[in-house]
């Protein structure tokens, strides 16, 4: 019985060993090589329902798995998912001072809102429903359409009806910061370059406590590598929490299936006793 499990298994690693060679040739086949299809002004187009498939919404960085908020109710229901992580290099390079505020976030990441100065500095925003900002939005467990034209590009996000205007060719300024910032796009080839400014400093970037100050700008990058395929790339800087700027990187996956549909997430009812139950209780 041993020989025989042992021989399952060197089958198995050589499986994995030819996977992971193949993946590397994949990986090293540049994706300029990749023409997409064009829309009538001759851009590559975008349009289309597209998802993320990894768990950098549960935390950015390389993890592992981990017990749900309330394991004695839930049990492995939202049980955290090991992650590889999809920051290149590995850790966020935080300040130190920025690391133990980090920390602090993660460990009142469920802090229930029960005044304007708890909602407003305590608190995964992503609980409150609140629009979860750039690029948490491109990575939540959840579908998002673009729609193309010439001169505007829109994405709206399934979860909380996010949604954002990517102005091609101009660059009016922002009227004001927001949750989802302010998009300013240019094309480069076959790649979609989007310089995003004017976020407010209550997003963060996963579940895990990891966020930015509202000195926040990120350079995105949508690059078709495939009919059904994007290669996701954003350059975040922000010197009030990082001592230099650093990348994540991730495929965007087209949704095929027959009648795929965007379908919101409208999440504010599922929010209001976790928002506002304090106050009906008295």
């Amino acid at each position: 019985m041993r020989s025989r499990f042992t021989g399952l298994t060197i089958a198995l690693a050589a499986v994995a060993a030819l996977s992971l060679a193949a993946s590397r040739v994949v990986a090293q086949t540049p994706t300029q090589a990749y023409r997409a299809p064009r829309t009538p002004a001759g851009k590559p187009n975008l349009n289309g329902i597209w998802q993320a498939l990894n768990e950098a919404n549960w935390d950015v960085e390389a993890h592992g798995t981990g017990a749900s908020p309330f394991p004695e109710l839930l049990g492995a229901l939202l049980a955290e998912p090991a992650g590889q992580g999809v920051v290149e290099g590995g850790r966020l390079p935080y300040t130190p001072e920025a690391l133990a505020k980090k920390k602090e976030n993660f460990a009142k990441r469920l802090t229930r809102p029960t005044s304007r100065e708890l909602n407003e500095t305590t608190g995964d925003p992503e609980a409150k429903c609140y629009m979860p900002g750039v690029p948490r939005a491109t990575y939540m467990p959840f579908p998002f359409q673009i729609v193309q034209t010439p001169q505007e590009i829109l994405i709206a996000y399934e979860f909380a009806n996010a949604a954002r205007e990517i102005h091609i060719g101009r660059k009016p300024e922002a009227p004001a910061e927001s949750w989802m910032g302010w998009s300013i796009g240019r094309w480069e080839g076959e790649t979609l370059v989007v310089d995003v400014t004017d976020q407010i400093d209550r997003t963060w970037f996963d579940r895990a406590g990891n966020f930015h100050s509202d000195a926040l700008h990120v350079v995105e990058r949508y690059t078709p590598i495939s009919t059904d395929h994007l290669m996701y790339e954003a350059t975040i800087e922000d010197p009030r929490v990082f001592t230099r700027p650093w990348k994540m990187s991730m495929p965007l996956y087209r949704r095929v299936e027959k009648n795929a549909l965007f379908i919101d997430f409208k999440c504010v009812e599922y929010a209001q006793e976790f928002m506002y139950g304090h106050l009906l209780s008295k």
